[in-house]
């Protein structure tokens, strides 16, 4: 006999309970699972290096460049292709309005001996062939072969020009890159401030709800007026808009760092603190300046659109020098009706006839100074002449750039500087209203307002820190060297 249990006055059999068991437990192991996996990604630590690593995997502009430069790579690879001959292979199957006549040659029959009969305007003489008129079909088909090729030194030229093209397309590539690992690293300082900020502001609120309470106690006390309590209230409530309005900022400078990186708004990270303590590096104006006027990538992209723009213009002035041109074709015609004779039946049956060419040129017309190819090449000069001083004007601005970025970071260096010692009076200051807490001497309010005194030095600090990293950062691109570069500890040395 089956084992049954009974529920409610309900037969359940043994086996489901088992599997409804089972299913419970499958469920409750996929939730546990969901959050730890949940729990794990929201304690996910984003490093700068590793959200510059995403950044350039994931960034739909930097595709967008990499698939442009590819574009080019395959340009330069295959520029030879230009020497390929332009080869034509046509048929046509064509219809007599009305149906011609043609002559045939044949040979006279009989012994083989010379026959006598009118010739030609009438004159007599021996003949041994005879021609007769047959209709030609109405219907014929035809084939034609063409093969051309022209040669001149703009080809040449040009095979330089894609090649050059594709070298700029590298440049234009790597230069997005640097704007974009400077734009992340500066985006990651800017989101780390605005969480110091945001904790500086809660500090901020919990000691105003102390405040609230002590100021609650003594009106209940009979120490304080009902102004005073009022008073402590609104300076809490206050904070409380300031706290929202920066929480999310946060929480919307996070979502777009996040979709800058390729990744979905809501994707949880957390940030890497920087160390408080930072050493500021000794920095040769003349040195960067240097650098940044060889290497710095918008400098670099210009000068290789100025060799792009000599090109072109070698390219468009050897245009009007003569061209070879090779040329060579074939035609056949089938002369029987292709409805009812063989087409391969008989060679003769074809009417073959084409020719070679080869020929050379010079387009005189483009060589008059009012040409348009003319004037195309003038146009070139202008342009190359533009980007020049284009060129030098961007060196220019790059060096008053460089200066006064140097200035900045000297000046954030001494602000810096100072800020540490601020930060030490107030580890100080706090130390002391402790001690003094400790021996009775001052109450837990006065703790409190020095405790977040001490932190909000401490923020200032770090904000000069950002400040200077931010700079090293953009000196960093405009000298065109590895972010970091100057910021290590070899460079220090």
């Amino acid at each position: 006999m089956s084992k049954k249990r009974y529920a409610g006055g309900l037969k359940i059999p043994f086996c489901l309970v088992i599997f409804l068991l089972l299913c419970a437990n499958l469920q409750a192991q996929e939730t546990d699972a969901q959050a730890s996996a949940q729990s794990q990604a929201q304690n996910t630590l984003l490093t700068p290096d590793e959200a510059v690593k995403t950044a350039v995997k994931n960034n739909l502009s930097l595709e967008s460049s990499r698939a442009g430069t590819a574009v080019k790579k395959r340009a330069s690879d295959f520029s030879w292709n230009q020497f390929i001959p332009n080869i034509t292979l046509g048929g046509s199957l064509i219809r007599d309005n009305k149906q011609g006549t043609t002559s045939i040659t044949r040979p006279i029959p009989g012994t083989g001996a010379p026959f006598s009969y009118e010739g030609i305007n009438g004159l007599a003489g021996p003949q041994f062939f005879v021609s007769d008129p047959i209709d030609t079909p109405q219907w014929h088909i035809a084939g034609t072969i063409q093969a051309s090729l022209n040669i001149n030194l703009a080809m040449f030229e040009n095979m330089k020009r894609l090649r050059l093209d594709y070298e700029g397309g590298l440049i234009s590539y790597e230069k997005a890159r640097a704007q974009l690992e400077r734009d992340v690293r500066k985006a990651y300082h800017n989101m780390l401030l605005l969480q110091e900020n945001i904790a500086l502001l809660r500090g901020s609120f919990e000691n105003a709800g102390r405040q609230v309470q002590m100021a609650q106690a003594n009106y209940d006390a009979g120490l304080a007026p009902e102004l005073t309590l009022l008073q402590a209230q609104v300076a809490r409530e206050n904070l409380r808009p300031i706290i929202d309005q920066a929480e999310n900022g946060l929480k919307l400078s996070m979502a777009q760092f996040a979709m800058f990186l390729g990744l979905d708004y809501n994707t949880p990270f957390e940030l890497q603190p920087v160390a408080e303590n930072m050493d500021f590096i000794p920095i040769d104006v003349a040195q960067m300046i240097q650098k940044a006027s060889s290497a710095k990538p918008d400098i670099q992209e210009l000068r290789h659109t100025i060799l792009l723009l000599q090109s072109a213009r070698k390219t468009q002035f050897y245009s009007l020098t003569p061209s070879l041109s090779l040329s060579w074709n074939n035609n056949s015609v089938f002369i029987k009706d292709p409805w009812k004779d063989s087409w391969f039946g008989n060679s003769d049956d074809w009417n073959n006839s084409g020719s070679l060419t080869i020929s050379l040129g010079v387009r005189l017309h483009s060589l008059i100074p009012f040409s348009a190819d003319f004037q195309a090449v003038k146009n070139l000069d202008d342009q190359i002449t533009t980007a020049t001083i284009g060129l030098t004007q961007m060196i220019r601005g790059t060096e008053i750039e460089i200066y006064n970025t140097v200035l900045a970071l000297e000046k954030t260096r001494v602000s810096a500087e100072a800020q540490t010692q601020t930060v030490k009076l107030a580890e100080q200051s706090f130390r002391l209203t402790e001690q003094a807490y400790q021996a009775g001497l001052q109450d837990y309010f006065q703790v409190q307002n020095a405790e977040q005194s001490l932190r909000q030095a401490r923020v200032q600090m770090l904000e000069q820190q950002f400040n200077y990293l931010n700079g090293l950062i953009d000196l960093e691109y405009s000298t065109g060297v590895p972010f970091g570069t100057l910021s290590s500890k070899e460079n220090q040395q």
